[in-house]
C-alpha cells in the first residue's frame, strides 16, 4: 500500500503549468513543510520539506488557494523517478503525488498568512463566541435534534 497523509504550510506559491496539446491539464508543483513530532538531538531544523505535485483539478485548486504560508491537508501517493541532467548524470527524485488537498484552517486562524482570493467571509452569526461557535443557553436541550 501506497498512502501518505500530510499537513503542512506551503514553502511559497504553488508554481502552476499546464501541459500542451488537445486538453491542456494543469500540473502545480510546491514544497509542504511539515512539522516534525519530536526534535532529536538539538536540532535546528523542526520541520521536513516534502516536494509535491498535483494534477487537474487538484492542481487548479492550488493555483486558485496555494499561497505561502496556507495550511493544507494533503492525501495521495509517493512516486519515484529518474531522468539524465544535462550533465549527463542519473538525478533521483521522489514526490508526493496528492489525489486530495484541503484547507487545514480557517483565513482567520492563519493570521493573515493566506489570501484566499478576496472572497468575503461569512458573517458571524448572531450571539457567537470569540471561537466562531453559538452559544446555546443552558435548559434548551429538549429542542435540539441530537440530544
Amino acid at each position: 500500500m501506497n498512502k501518505v497523509i500530510l499537513m503542512g504550510r506551503l514553502t511559497r506559491d504553488a508554481e502552476v503549468r499546464y501541459s500542451q496539446g488537445e486538453s491542456s491539464s494543469a500540473i502545480a508543483r510546491f514544497t509542504l513543510a511539515v512539522d516534525r513530532r519530536f526534535r532529536r538531538n538539538n536540532e535546528d531544523q523542526t520541520a521536513d520539506f516534502i516536494s509535491c505535485v498535483a494534477f487537474s483539478k487538484t492542481a487548479e485548486f492550488l493555483e486558485r488557494f496555494g499561497r505561502k504560508g496556507t495550511k493544507f491537508v494533503l492525501e495521495g501517493h509517493i512516486q519515484t523517478g529518474s531522468y539524465t541532467n544535462k550533465d549527463g548524470q542519473r538525478v533521483y527524485t521522489t514526490d508526493v503525488v496528492a489525489e486530495n488537498v484541503e484547507f487545514a484552517e480557517s483565513k482567520n486562524a492563519a493570521g493573515g498568512n493566506a489570501d484566499f482570493g478576496g472572497a468575503p467571509s461569512a458573517p458571524s452569526p448572531s450571539g457567537a463566541a470569540g471561537d466562531g461557535f453559538m452559544n446555546i443557553p443552558d435548559g434548551i436541550d429538549e429542542e435540539l435534534p441530537f440530544n
